[in-house]
């Protein structure tokens, strides 16, 4: 893997002016850091923008929503892909005080928090391209507003790394983050096999590590173990979605490494089937989905001991049919959508 340029410093304006979301500073960084030509491929219902509509589009509903947002990041890795593309990834949370509805989510009064995962694509020193994903099933649960099925695993605050070193700078060796990177890849190899191959194991004791933590989306939620990992995600997916890894010329991953952390993006990066039974609660189709999955896995002693993964589980829901904003409303219609009738932050 051939050395990687510092293409985090083209970025980190962006990210700055977002960690206090002052509407002008945002806007200003938005205009010197992203390309006249740049894409943004945001997650359901915001959809694909051009650079110029981002702040108007997602970011200025959020700041009414919340006007005290702050931008709280965990994770960033940097790399390039096999192919030659740059990119970095962020993982963290939008916080705030839920002070007024966001997407017709009834507001809670209280400190609220939404994941997100956004990958920037630099070159000659623009952000070209931006996917990005929003947990906003994780505020539409804090706000007891979730019209659809409960999740399997457990849904809570999900954390940083147990090393605390997620926005380390870290020396640039080629060596070690290619090695996490094949680590990866073969994990994702061995996965794809089964059920296709019966015969074939999918090794996960080998990949991942006995303490391992799956950061799953809000509506899956969080797995601890490969046995909770098993049960709470991967045996109700495969049973759903037994043609999983089966349609790779439909995919569009983007995977790159930085030391012992490895970050994929792809709009999408998995195409699939359901049937079984379904999937989620909802009843099988024999229709064939597309997946935005953005992950972040963190290697320990050989092994995966952390993977946080965001997948747009709204736009699953749209292609399926469910309209889960047309649920959330009809469920919670007569709640109060009022904005708070206090001050919000350092208001008395």
């Amino acid at each position: 893997m051939p050395s990687v340029p510092d293409i985090k410093s083209v970025v980190q304006p962006l990210l700055s002016a977002l960690l206090e979301m002052d509407e002008g500073a945002v806007r200003d960084a938005m205009g010197s850091t992203m390309g006249p030509d740049c894409t943004v491929h945001m997650c359901h219902p915001f959809g694909d923008l051009m650079a110029c509509d981002l702040f108007d589009t997602c970011f200025a509903p959020l700041r009414a929503a919340m006007p005290d947002v702050e931008r709280r990041d965990t994770i960033r890795v940097q790399g390039t892909t096999p192919q030659g593309a740059h990119w970095v990834g962020c993982c963290g949370s939008y916080v705030g005080t839920f002070a007024a509805s966001f997407l017709d989510i009834p507001p809670t009064g209280h400190l609220a928090h939404m994941r997100f995962h956004e990958f920037f694509r630099v070159q000659d020193g623009k952000i070209t391209e931006v996917q990005a994903i929003w947990d906003i099933p994780e505020l539409m649960m804090q706000a007891d507003a979730w019209p659809m099925a409960r999740s399997l695993g457990r849904e809570w605050h999900v954390p940083g790394p147990i090393t605390q070193d997620g926005l380390t700078d870290r020396p640039d060796d080629p060596a070690q983050a290619d090695q996490s990177l094949t680590h990866v890849l073969d994990m994702l190899t061995a996965l794809s096999r089964h059920p296709v191959e019966p015969a074939h194991a999918m090794e996960l004791s080998r990949f991942w590590h006995p303490k391992m933590s799956w950061y799953g989306p809000a509506g899956i939620g969080t797995a601890r173990g490969i046995s909770g990992f098993r049960n709470w995600h991967q045996i109700p997916f495969l049973n759903a979605m037994p043609d999983r890894g089966q349609f790779p010329d439909e995919t569009d991953p983007h995977f790159f490494a930085e030391g012992n952390y490895v970050a994929v993006t792809g709009w999408p990066d998995m195409v699939q089937t359901v049937t079984g039974d379904g999937w989620l609660g909802i009843a099988p189709t024999g229709q064939k989905i597309s997946l935005r999955s953005l992950d972040f896995w963190r290697i320990e002693a050989g092994q995966i001991r952390e993977n946080w993964v965001l997948v747009d589980l709204l736009h699953v829901y749209d292609q399926l049919g469910v309209d889960v904003f047309g649920r959330l409303r009809e469920f919670n219609k007569a709640r109060n959508m009022s904005p708070l009738g206090f001050p919000v932050g350092g208001g008395a």
